[in-house]
């Protein structure tokens, strides 16, 4: 965990170059050999192996679960975000990740399993056309993917002994033990995320949803807040038991047949559900806009206080920033986990 000021650029600069130093000095340069079918798909450095100290059990019930969407135009942050959770572990070995991909594509499958040999890990098909017919235009075409809905469908997907699971987008790094959000009490509760209730939530709907008098009192007899659905722990029992999945559908339903009620892709939907009915987490798990906003992706700072993960959620993405040699600042945070083999940065910061 790292701790931010907003009155402390130096730290920034002294953060960079400790994050920096480590993955160099442990990172073996074994390299992934791509298909001949996929000529577009990155090349990656083979990440270390990271073993257990003795005061890790190897139980079942010391398995912490991830599930992760697994995308060739997002395999670059995947990569990152997989060796920045086995870097700050303390018990690596017993990350489980499970892996949904709406394609079948063994190159892509076999990229992941070559950088991370020791890794356990799983990868089940997510069948798009689930999702299709329900999805409405957004204001960003990144967000209409059926990938970016998986997330909806977890607890269908993944098997029936998993009860619990961490879902994480793919464009962040960890910086902290994720055991110690594993380990939040869920109180009941089928989602713990980080609430923001300072922000405008009013503006995550329509005006046609607020002027119905119908919609307007979906929230009656609940405090709503804003919540990120990039980090997540998840009670996919819970969720299977409770019918999670058909009660987002139906916002889903009502915004793609009756009127357009939100702009913002899968957001929306979750938080029509789950907003002010969620376990609040400590906001260093979501440092998050890190990539900043839709439209434009301009820079932004980190917001002061603890830090145990940073999230580029927005238009931004930080290695694609790094490779147009305009960087942001805090795109030098996520440089040291990327294991993409053409990175030039590592050397030339």
């Amino acid at each position: 965990m790292v701790f931010w000021s907003s009155t402390s650029p130096i730290l920034l600069g002294l953060l960079s170059f400790l994050l920096l130093l480590h993955p160099i000095t442990s990172i073996r340069l074994g390299l992934v050999r791509r298909g001949t079918s996929t000529p577009d798909l990155p090349q990656f450095r083979e990440a270390p192996a990271f073993r257990n100290g003795q005061e890790c059990g190897s139980m079942e019930a010391d398995r912490i679960n991830v599930a992760m969407t697994l995308d060739a135009n997002y395999l670059r942050g995947t990569m990152a975000a997989v060796l920045s959770m086995l870097q700050h572990s303390t018990c690596p070995e017993n990350l489980a990740f499970h892996f949904l991909s709406a394609h079948d594509a063994p190159e892509l499958f076999s990229s992941i399993k070559s950088t991370f040999p020791y890794l356990n890990m799983k990868i089940y098909h997510f069948e798009s056309n689930r999702v299709r017919g329900k999805i409405s235009k957004s204001i960003r075409q990144a967000l209409d993917q059926p990938l970016n809905y998986a997330r909806i469908y977890l607890a269908d997907s993944l098997p029936e002994d998993v009860q619990r699971v961490i879902y994480l987008d793919s464009d962040l790094v960890v910086v902290d033990d994720i055991a110690k959000l594993w380990g939040v009490d869920m109180e009941g509760k089928v989602v713990a995320a980080p609430e923001y209730c300072h922000a405008n939530f009013t503006v995550y709907f329509t005006d046609m949803f607020w002027k119905d008098p119908v919609m307007s009192r979906t929230f009656k007899g609940r405090n709503p807040c804003y919540f990120n659905t990039g980090v997540m722990v998840m009670d996919v029992g819970k969720w299977r038991k409770e019918g999670y999945t058909k009660k987002v559908e139906e916002w889903m339903k009502v915004q793609k047949q009756q009127k357009r009620i939100y702009h913002l892709g899968s957001l929306p939907p979750f938080l029509l559900v789950l907003a002010g009915n969620i376990k609040a987490v400590d906001h260093r798990w979501n440092q998050h806009g890190l990539g900043g906003d839709n439209f434009e992706g301009k820079c932004r700072s980190l917001h002061p206080g603890p830090i145990s993960l940073l999230h580029w959620s927005g238009k931004g993405k930080p290695w694609l920033r790094l490779d147009s040699r305009k960087p942001c600042t805090v795109d030098h945070l996520w440089a040291p986990y990327d294991l993409y083999r053409s990175s030039r940065h590592f050397f030339e910061e």
